[in-house]
């Protein structure tokens, strides 16, 4: 579901707010670097933007979820805290979106993208605290490479089927947010909005997750 979100969030980013990503960072720098070499100032600044947003997001969601402890549940209250944070940025985002009837001018895309890259940082950073090695939402070029290096080495899907799952999440994301912009765009926040909200509800209410891991992998030995 988050990884829905992010790439709902880079779609927008890319297709609505001036060609730039708001969580491939990776993207974003090659996209200045291009812009830097073309003496493109309205591309520097908003890739320049997207970067500075989402390096300052992932400091924030660093502080708020902290790091993996030894007596951690399965999904920490802290995580569920930091996407509470970037809720209310999405929100932000939508009310913003709505009041500029979704059709937002060249004056609006650098707060915009602000909003989006700060929360994709937020929510990157946020994750690690699982404590999982390689599990991204956001940056997934190394989840795909991982994938092919266990499909070649003779690991069958269900191996990675978990990685699979985040990757179609991506897609399937980025291809809602498209349609939405281009068929609904008053829309385009809800998906947003509506992915954070359910995992946020998910990690609430399900039992499973408030089960602390140590005990779980002691009961499963």
């Amino acid at each position: 579901m988050l990884a829905v979100a992010s790439g709902a969030s880079d779609a927008i980013g890319f297709l609505a707010l001036g060609n730039v990503f708001t969580s491939v960072m990776t993207g974003n720098m090659v996209l200045f670097g291009v812009a830097l070499a073309r003496r493109d100032g309205a591309a520097l600044g908003l890739t320049a933007c997207a970067i500075v947003s989402f390096i300052v997001g992932a400091a924030i969601g660093a502080r708020v979820a902290g790091t993996p402890r030894e007596d951690d549940s399965f999904w920490p209250a802290q995580v569920s805290r930091a996407l509470c944070i970037e809720l209310g940025l999405f929100s932000v985002f939508a009310a913003t979106w709505w009041l500029l009837d979704s059709r937002p001018d060249r004056d609006w895309l650098l707060p915009l993208l602000a909003i989006n890259a700060l929360a994709l940082g937020l929510q990157s950073s946020a994750i690690q605290r699982l404590g999982v090695s390689g599990l991204s939402t956001t940056y997934l070029t190394g989840t795909l490479t991982s994938v092919v290096i266990r499909l070649t080495s003779g690991r069958g899907i269900k191996h990675v089927a978990p990685s699979l799952t985040i990757l179609l999440g991506l897609i399937a994301g980025a291809g809602i947010g498209a349609l939405l912009l281009e068929l609904a765009p008053a829309a385009v926040p809800s998906i947003q909005l509506a992915t954070v909200a359910v995992v946020l509800a998910w990690a609430r209410f399900s039992p499973r997750l408030r089960h602390p891991v140590i005990g779980t992998r002691a009961q499963a030995r």
